[in-house]
Protein backbone atom coordinates (compact mmCIF):
# COMPACT_ATOMS: atom_id res chain seq x y z
CA UNK A 1 0.00 0.00 0.00
CA UNK A 2 2.98 2.17 0.47
CA UNK A 3 3.78 2.29 -3.25
CA UNK A 4 0.07 3.21 -3.74
CA UNK A 5 -0.40 5.43 -1.06
CA UNK A 6 2.84 7.67 -2.83
CA UNK A 7 1.85 7.64 -5.97
CA UNK A 8 -2.19 8.46 -5.09
CA UNK A 9 -0.43 11.46 -3.20
CA UNK A 10 1.79 12.40 -6.05
CA UNK A 11 -1.06 12.69 -8.46
CA UNK A 12 -3.92 14.17 -6.56
CA UNK A 13 -1.10 17.12 -5.76
CA UNK A 14 -0.38 17.39 -9.43
CA UNK A 15 -3.59 17.31 -10.35
CA UNK A 16 -5.28 19.60 -7.85
CA UNK A 17 -7.94 16.87 -7.36
CA UNK A 18 -9.16 18.01 -3.84
CA UNK A 19 -9.76 20.72 -2.09
CA UNK A 20 -10.30 21.73 1.37
CA UNK A 21 -13.89 20.72 2.71
CA UNK A 22 -14.40 18.67 -0.24
CA UNK A 23 -16.99 15.72 0.65
CA UNK A 24 -15.71 12.87 -1.23
CA UNK A 25 -17.77 9.76 -2.66
CA UNK A 26 -16.23 6.57 -3.67
CA UNK A 27 -17.96 4.59 -6.11
CA UNK A 28 -17.45 0.64 -4.78
CA UNK A 29 -18.08 -2.02 -7.51
CA UNK A 30 -14.69 -3.98 -7.43
CA UNK A 31 -11.46 -4.61 -6.16
CA UNK A 32 -9.88 -1.27 -7.66
CA UNK A 33 -12.53 1.19 -6.15
CA UNK A 34 -12.36 -0.69 -2.87
CA UNK A 35 -8.57 -0.74 -2.66
CA UNK A 36 -9.16 3.27 -3.64
CA UNK A 37 -11.43 3.65 -0.91
CA UNK A 38 -8.90 2.01 1.93
CA UNK A 39 -5.77 4.59 0.21
CA UNK A 40 -8.12 7.55 0.72
CA UNK A 41 -8.88 6.65 4.35
CA UNK A 42 -5.37 6.46 4.41
CA UNK A 43 -4.36 9.38 3.16
CA UNK A 44 -6.83 11.02 4.56
CA UNK A 45 -4.44 10.67 7.96
CA UNK A 46 -1.40 13.19 6.32
CA UNK A 47 -3.54 14.55 3.88
CA UNK A 48 -3.00 18.95 3.39
CA UNK A 49 -6.68 19.16 2.94
CA UNK A 50 -9.40 18.07 5.07
CA UNK A 51 -11.67 16.23 3.14
CA UNK A 52 -14.57 13.96 4.37
CA UNK A 53 -15.31 10.35 2.87
CA UNK A 54 -18.12 8.16 1.56
CA UNK A 55 -18.89 5.11 -0.27
CA UNK A 56 -21.58 4.22 -2.53
CA UNK A 57 -22.46 1.11 -4.22
CA UNK A 58 -25.05 1.08 -6.76
CA UNK A 59 -27.21 -2.32 -6.21
CA UNK A 60 -28.22 -2.96 -9.85
CA UNK A 61 -31.18 -5.33 -8.64
CA UNK A 62 -29.17 -8.70 -9.48
CA UNK A 63 -30.62 -11.52 -6.72
CA UNK A 64 -28.27 -12.55 -4.12
CA UNK A 65 -26.34 -9.46 -4.13
CA UNK A 66 -24.29 -9.40 -1.05
CA UNK A 67 -22.84 -6.03 0.44
CA UNK A 68 -22.57 -7.55 3.72
CA UNK A 69 -18.35 -7.55 3.70
CA UNK A 70 -18.56 -4.40 1.92
CA UNK A 71 -20.60 -2.47 5.15
CA UNK A 72 -18.70 -4.33 7.40
CA UNK A 73 -15.51 -3.25 6.62
CA UNK A 74 -16.62 0.71 5.78
CA UNK A 75 -17.71 0.54 9.51
CA UNK A 76 -14.65 -0.40 10.85
CA UNK A 77 -13.15 1.96 9.36
CA UNK A 78 -15.71 4.55 10.57
CA UNK A 79 -16.92 5.91 6.41
CA UNK A 80 -20.24 5.76 5.94
CA UNK A 81 -21.85 3.13 3.25
CA UNK A 82 -24.87 3.89 1.11
CA UNK A 83 -26.33 1.37 -0.90
CA UNK A 84 -28.57 2.33 -3.90
CA UNK A 85 -30.97 0.41 -4.79
CA UNK A 86 -32.17 0.11 -8.25
CA UNK A 87 -34.17 -1.68 -11.06
CA UNK A 88 -31.10 -1.49 -13.47
CA UNK A 89 -31.12 -5.59 -14.35
CA UNK A 90 -34.07 -5.29 -15.23
CA UNK A 91 -34.75 -2.52 -17.33
CA UNK A 92 -31.80 -3.91 -19.06
CA UNK A 93 -32.08 -7.41 -19.03
CA UNK A 94 -35.86 -8.36 -19.23
CA UNK A 95 -37.35 -5.26 -20.28
CA UNK A 96 -35.01 -4.22 -23.22
CA UNK A 97 -33.44 -7.36 -23.78
CA UNK A 98 -30.16 -5.36 -25.25
CA UNK A 99 -28.21 -6.81 -27.02
CA UNK A 100 -25.03 -4.92 -25.93
CA UNK A 101 -26.46 -4.14 -22.42
CA UNK A 102 -22.94 -2.75 -20.90
CA UNK A 103 -23.43 1.12 -22.46
CA UNK A 104 -27.35 1.26 -21.22
CA UNK A 105 -26.30 -0.11 -17.75
CA UNK A 106 -23.30 2.01 -17.37
CA UNK A 107 -25.25 4.98 -18.20
CA UNK A 108 -28.00 4.44 -15.93
CA UNK A 109 -25.46 3.51 -13.18
CA UNK A 110 -23.89 6.37 -13.18
CA UNK A 111 -26.82 8.68 -13.12
CA UNK A 112 -28.36 6.66 -9.74
CA UNK A 113 -24.53 6.78 -8.26
CA UNK A 114 -24.66 10.70 -9.07
CA UNK A 115 -28.21 11.54 -8.10
CA UNK A 116 -27.15 9.54 -4.75
CA UNK A 117 -24.59 12.03 -4.17
CA UNK A 118 -26.89 15.15 -4.71
CA UNK A 119 -28.77 13.21 -1.63
CA UNK A 120 -25.63 13.24 0.44
CA UNK A 121 -24.00 16.35 -0.39
CA UNK A 122 -21.27 15.12 -1.96
CA UNK A 123 -19.46 16.99 -4.42
CA UNK A 124 -15.94 14.95 -5.37
CA UNK A 125 -16.67 11.07 -7.18
CA UNK A 126 -13.71 8.90 -7.00
CA UNK A 127 -12.88 6.13 -9.17
CA UNK A 128 -11.24 3.44 -9.42
CA UNK A 129 -9.78 3.35 -12.86
CA UNK A 130 -5.88 2.89 -13.59
CA UNK A 131 -3.69 2.84 -15.75
CA UNK A 132 -4.48 -0.70 -17.23
CA UNK A 133 -8.43 1.03 -17.50
CA UNK A 134 -6.87 3.64 -19.40
CA UNK A 135 -5.22 1.73 -22.34
CA UNK A 136 -7.62 -0.65 -22.46
CA UNK A 137 -10.21 2.26 -23.11
CA UNK A 138 -8.12 3.72 -25.47
CA UNK A 139 -7.40 0.55 -27.51
CA UNK A 140 -11.51 -0.04 -27.61
CA UNK A 141 -12.20 3.53 -28.96
CA UNK A 142 -9.86 2.71 -31.55
CA UNK A 143 -10.90 -1.01 -32.55
CA UNK A 144 -14.37 -0.35 -31.90
CA UNK A 145 -15.72 3.19 -32.56
CA UNK A 146 -12.71 4.27 -35.13
CA UNK A 147 -11.95 7.47 -32.39
CA UNK A 148 -8.37 8.03 -30.37
CA UNK A 149 -9.53 8.63 -26.81
CA UNK A 150 -9.26 7.54 -23.17
CA UNK A 151 -11.02 8.97 -19.95
CA UNK A 152 -9.13 11.69 -17.99
CA UNK A 153 -7.72 11.80 -14.70
CA UNK A 154 -9.98 14.84 -13.81
CA UNK A 155 -13.44 16.05 -15.07
CA UNK A 156 -16.55 18.13 -13.69
CA UNK A 157 -19.89 17.48 -14.65
CA UNK A 158 -21.41 20.31 -14.98
CA UNK A 159 -25.05 19.33 -14.64
CA UNK A 160 -24.62 17.42 -11.48
CA UNK A 161 -22.38 20.06 -10.19
CA UNK A 162 -19.75 17.17 -9.49
CA UNK A 163 -15.93 16.86 -9.87
CA UNK A 164 -14.34 13.82 -11.01
CA UNK A 165 -10.77 12.26 -10.45
CA UNK A 166 -9.07 9.01 -10.95
CA UNK A 167 -6.31 8.98 -8.39
CA UNK A 168 -5.23 5.70 -9.31
CA UNK A 169 -4.74 6.71 -13.30
CA UNK A 170 -1.21 6.27 -13.36
CA UNK A 171 -1.40 3.18 -11.13
CA UNK A 172 -0.53 -0.68 -12.53
CA UNK A 173 -3.80 -2.97 -11.96
CA UNK A 174 -0.94 -5.61 -10.67
CA UNK A 175 -0.22 -3.24 -7.74
CA UNK A 176 -3.75 -2.18 -6.90
CA UNK A 177 -4.35 -6.16 -6.59
CA UNK A 178 -1.12 -7.10 -4.74
CA UNK A 179 -2.15 -4.15 -1.85
CA UNK A 180 -5.73 -5.57 -2.04
CA UNK A 181 -4.69 -9.21 -1.32
CA UNK A 182 -1.99 -7.68 1.17
CA UNK A 183 -4.64 -6.05 3.50
CA UNK A 184 -7.11 -8.85 2.79
CA UNK A 185 -9.67 -6.31 1.17
CA UNK A 186 -13.32 -7.42 0.82
CA UNK A 187 -14.44 -8.07 -2.67
CA UNK A 188 -17.81 -7.85 -3.66
CA UNK A 189 -19.21 -10.10 -6.39
CA UNK A 190 -20.50 -9.02 -9.75
CA UNK A 191 -23.32 -11.32 -10.60
CA UNK A 192 -23.73 -9.23 -14.08
CA UNK A 193 -24.67 -12.51 -16.40
CA UNK A 194 -22.37 -10.82 -19.01
CA UNK A 195 -19.11 -10.52 -16.89
CA UNK A 196 -16.00 -11.60 -18.17
CA UNK A 197 -18.01 -11.59 -21.31
CA UNK A 198 -17.31 -7.99 -23.14
CA UNK A 199 -15.06 -6.08 -25.55
CA UNK A 200 -13.17 -4.89 -22.85
CA UNK A 201 -12.51 -8.39 -21.93
CA UNK A 202 -11.22 -9.14 -25.15
CA UNK A 203 -8.97 -6.08 -25.05
CA UNK A 204 -7.61 -7.57 -21.81
CA UNK A 205 -6.58 -10.58 -23.96
CA UNK A 206 -4.91 -8.45 -26.68
CA UNK A 207 -2.75 -6.62 -24.23
CA UNK A 208 -1.83 -9.97 -22.30
CA UNK A 209 -0.76 -10.81 -26.38
CA UNK A 210 0.92 -7.77 -26.97
CA UNK A 211 3.14 -8.13 -23.73
CA UNK A 212 4.26 -11.58 -24.60
CA UNK A 213 6.04 -10.19 -28.09
CA UNK A 214 7.26 -6.89 -26.39
CA UNK A 215 7.51 -6.60 -22.54
CA UNK A 216 7.48 -3.04 -22.78
CA UNK A 217 3.92 -2.40 -24.59
CA UNK A 218 2.03 -1.57 -21.58
CA UNK A 219 4.59 1.42 -20.35
CA UNK A 220 4.77 2.79 -24.33
CA UNK A 221 1.02 2.55 -24.56
CA UNK A 222 0.31 4.94 -21.53
CA UNK A 223 3.69 7.16 -22.34
CA UNK A 224 2.03 7.64 -25.33
CA UNK A 225 -1.27 8.85 -23.98
CA UNK A 226 0.19 11.41 -22.00
CA UNK A 227 2.68 12.41 -24.96
CA UNK A 228 0.42 14.46 -27.35
CA UNK A 229 3.55 16.79 -28.28
CA UNK A 230 4.33 14.59 -30.61
CA UNK A 231 1.12 13.19 -32.21
CA UNK A 232 1.49 12.79 -36.15
CA UNK A 233 -2.46 12.20 -37.60
CA UNK A 234 -4.25 12.98 -40.48
CA UNK A 235 -5.82 16.30 -39.22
Amino acid sequence: MKKLLGLLRRIITDYNMLGEGDRVAVGVSGKDSITLLYALHLYQKFSPQNFELEAITVDLGFPDFNVGPIQNFCQSIGVPYTIKETQIAQIVFEERKEKNPCSLCSKMRKGALHNCMQERGLNVLALGHHADDAIETFLMNMLYTGRLSTFSSTAYLSRKEIQLIRPFIFAWEKDIVYAFNKHNLPELFNPCPVDKKTNREKTKELVRHLCKTNPDAKTNLLTALRNKEQAQLWF
